[in-house]
């Protein structure tokens, strides 16, 4: 990741939306004991590491009239990572380009997670993620 990226999360309560961040904020140089938490309260959070991570979590505002004065614009489009939470809240047409990963229960402690590219960049973020060794459960839309 090179900054400026957005990766829309989806999935039911409990299905590992705020580990899976965790983990991005691993992989970004977040120190080691930083306590990563749910936004689900604040709305939103704000890492530092080799790019600043912004932990955004929709759960509690989802219509765009709880969402004014959030200004979600300066942190989805910005030099950082934006992480979105329950993405499907934005309106359509919000953010047309992002890596979307729907997670899902497959057992109590077993989640199958689904990788969906919008847009060139994404795409090749998605590649690069298969060259990686990411399994056949991704794919592109």
């Amino acid at each position: 990741m090179h900054g400026g990226e957005i990766i829309g999360l989806t999935g039911e309560l409990g299905t590992g939306k705020t580990c899976f961040t965790h983990g991005l904020a691993v992989g970004l140089e977040v120190e080691k004991n930083t306590w990563l938490r749910s936004p689900t309260f604040t709305l939103i959070n704000e890492y530092q590491g080799r790019l600043p991570i912004y932990h955004i979590d929709l759960y509690r505002v989802p219509t765009p009239q709880e969402r004014e004065g959030l200004d979600l614009p300066d942190f989805l489009f910005s030099d950082g990572v934006a992480v979105v939470e329950w993405f499907q809240y934005l309106a359509p047409g919000e953010v047309d380009e992002c890596l979307e990963i729907l997670l899902e229960h497959v057992s109590a402690r077993v989640r199958r997670l689904t990788f969906k590219a919008r847009g060139e960049r994404y795409e090749a973020i998605l590649d690069q993620l298969q060259g990686d060794g990411l399994k056949s459960n991704s794919w592109k839309g």
